[in-house]
This record gives structure tokens, C-alpha cells and sequence, in this order.
């Protein structure tokens, strides 16, 4: 199967949370976690953010309508000032 557009999209209700799905209208993304609201494309010959592999989101949104991914950050290490 060729490579399509996949639309990412932010959790309004799960902090971190992200979706990715080939409908620009976010149809089928689970309900648990909406709304939902579109941030960003990455066109068909563009790699996906994060370093993240496209044949796994491709394979999870065959599997599923969507894939979701879940962004961690690094904790913030905070010093003593004197």
C-alpha cells in the first residue's frame, strides 16, 4: 500500500495523549478521549515527528482507524540557588 496523509491529533481530556488517523475530519478516534483536535499533517513523502516509524502508525491505523501515542516529556531537574 502507498504511503497516505496522516492527521495528528491532541486529546483535550488525556494530557499527552495523541492520535494519528488518515480522516481530516477526526472520523473514528475513540470517544474516551475527546474531543479531539487537529494539530498538524505529515504528507505521504514526509517522515512522522518524534522519530517515530510510519509503518507501525500505518499498520495501527489498518488495524485500528487510528493509532494513538502517548508523548512523555523529560521531567524538569530544578537546582538549589544560593
Amino acid at each position: 500500500m502507498a504511503a497516505s496523509d496522516i492527521y495528528m491529533y491532541l486529546s483535550a481530556t488525556s494530557k499527552g495523549l495523541f492520535c494519528f488517523s488518515r480522516s481530516a475530519r477526526g472520523n473514528g478516534l475513540p470517544q474516551s478521549f475527546a474531543p479531539w483536535k487537529v494539530f498538524g499533517v505529515v504528507r505521504h513523502d514526509q517522515p512522522p515527528p518524534q522519530g517515530l516509524s510510519r509503518q507501525a502508525i500505518e499498520t495501527g491505523i489498518a488495524a485500528n482507524g487510528y493509532q494513538l501515542w502517548r508523548h512523555k516529556r523529560k521531567p524538569v531537574v530544578q537546582t538549589k540557588s544560593n
